[in-house]
């Protein structure tokens, strides 16, 4: 589902979206000097899955990571997701634990 969808980083609103059938998911964010804090994920329940949430969430990481900045997960999904993968906790600034 998400193989054919483009992510956009609307930086007017501050977050990230996934046009997903008739919906969209979204990550708000706000970004502050060299970090991004990931605050709140929205995923419409038409498509609402462990699946859906770990591709989008690899689409955000991907992007921030081309970015060259750290993240800071504020929201706790966000937070479960860099726990469950440890290739993304090198992504978090110095002194920052999940």
């Amino acid at each position: 589902m998400t193989e054919t969808a483009e992510l956009i980083d609307n930086d007017f609103l501050r977050q990230y979206e996934l046009k997903v059938e008739n919906d969209m998911a979204i990550i708000e964010y706000s970004l502050q000097e060299r970090k991004i804090f990931l605050t709140k994920m929205v995923i419409p329940t038409s498509v609402k899955s462990t699946e859906f949430e770990k591709d989008f969430l690899a689409m955000v990481f991907a992007d921030i990571k081309e970015r060259n900045i750290s993240v800071v997960p504020t929201s706790p999904e966000i937070a479960k997701f860099v726990r469950s993968n440890r290739k993304y906790k090198r992504m978090l600034p110095v002194g920052i634990r999940i």
